[in-house]
């Protein structure tokens, strides 16, 4: 194989082209302006899912820390941007995550993310889908079904589990014939496992199906309500096409303080871990909470997992010019 040869066809970056035209085009006619933020940053992101990759800078760096990290998105500028009162914003651009090479993965890939001022998840979720819609339209395609559904009512309907309140081992034996170590793993980790092993996979090939309200420990950077059951509820959804997650967003949290705690439980979770790097925590973003973010919802896209979406392919070196093991 010469691997100084693309990864994707032709027509596959001609596509990808195309998309992009779409994107900017779809937001420049709802008013949405696109920004472009920092990929060198002085904190990382601490969520214990993600692996950030760092390095050291050589140069002057003003009293501030010599490690920097590579954006595992544009979240943390683009709401710093909104306690400002930018407003409505977008950036299409690559972000990098460690460890994530293979069939689905590529440690640097694009990410569109976007926020809207004064919106819910809720109303967030309808326009992704449009844009999603749009983006199938470009290969002739479209959606044949759309079903919107909460966390809870899935897992009632797939497996008939009340993913709030069924006990671990109820989530374990819900697994079947799936083997997994149980070492380590939390009530969370099995509801996880029981998304990609029993549930995805059943999520109809050509329609979209969105996910909301899920439960408050899976919470992220996302507001939480109780659900009137004592329950706490995260406000945020995902999208899938098919079997394939394309989009993570939230009613965002506003609160400084605590998301100052959230990001010190994942300090302390990635302590527990053993793991060898710790990202710092984002002053400049608590700063900015602190000042006043407005109410407002945001979604992350993968513009690589649409495009394998599109043309109907697994492998996202399909829909890279040079994957990370050409590059």
């Amino acid at each position: 194989m010469s691997h100084w040869q693309p990864s994707a066809a032709f027509d596959a970056l001609h596509l990808r082209a195309r998309l992009n035209r779409l994107v900017r085009e779809f937001f420049h006619a709802r008013g949405v302006l696109e920004v472009e933020t920092p990929m060198l940053s002085q904190a990382g992101v601490t969520d214990v899912h993600i692996a950030p990759f760092s390095l050291q800078f050589s140069g002057r760096t003003e009293g501030g820390p010599a490690t920097r990290w590579l954006r595992t998105s544009p979240e943390y500028p683009l709401k710093r941007l909104l306690c400002a009162g930018f407003g409505d914003c977008y950036e299409l651009g690559r972000v990098f995550r460690d460890g994530e090479a293979g069939g689905r993965h590529n440690p640097e890939f694009t990410m569109l993310e976007w926020y809207r001022v004064g919106w819910d998840h809720h109303r967030l979720m309808a326009e992704t889908i449009e844009l999603v819609q749009a983006a199938l339209a470009l290969v002739g395609r479209k959606a044949v079904a759309v079903e919107i559904l909460t966390y809870r009512e899935l897992f009632q309907r797939s497996l008939a589990l009340d993913a709030f309140s069924a006990s671990i081992d109820e989530l374990r034996n819900a697994l079947g014939d799936v083997l997994i170590d149980p070492t380590g793993l939390n009530r969370d980790d099995w509801l996880d496992l029981l998304m990609t092993h029993r549930i995805q996979p059943g999520f109809a090939a050509d329609a979209i199906t969105v996910l909301h309200d899920y439960p408050g420990s899976q919470c992220a950077l996302a507001r939480l309500r109780d659900d009137g059951d004592g329950h706490p509820v995260a406000e945020r959804f995902e999208l899938y096409l098919g079997s394939l997650e394309l989009a993570n967003g939230y009613h965002e949290l506003a609160d400084a303080e605590e998301q100052a705690a959230r990001f010190r439980r994942d300090v302390e979770q990635r302590h527990e871990r053993g793991d060898s790097l710790i990202p710092a925590i984002d002053p400049h973003l608590l700063q900015a909470l602190a000042h006043g973010l407005p109410d407002c919802a945001g979604v992350a896209l993968g513009i690589d997992r649409l495009l394998m979406a599109m043309q109907n392919t697994g492998k996202i070196a399909d829909v890279l010019a040079f994957d990370f093991f050409r590059a």
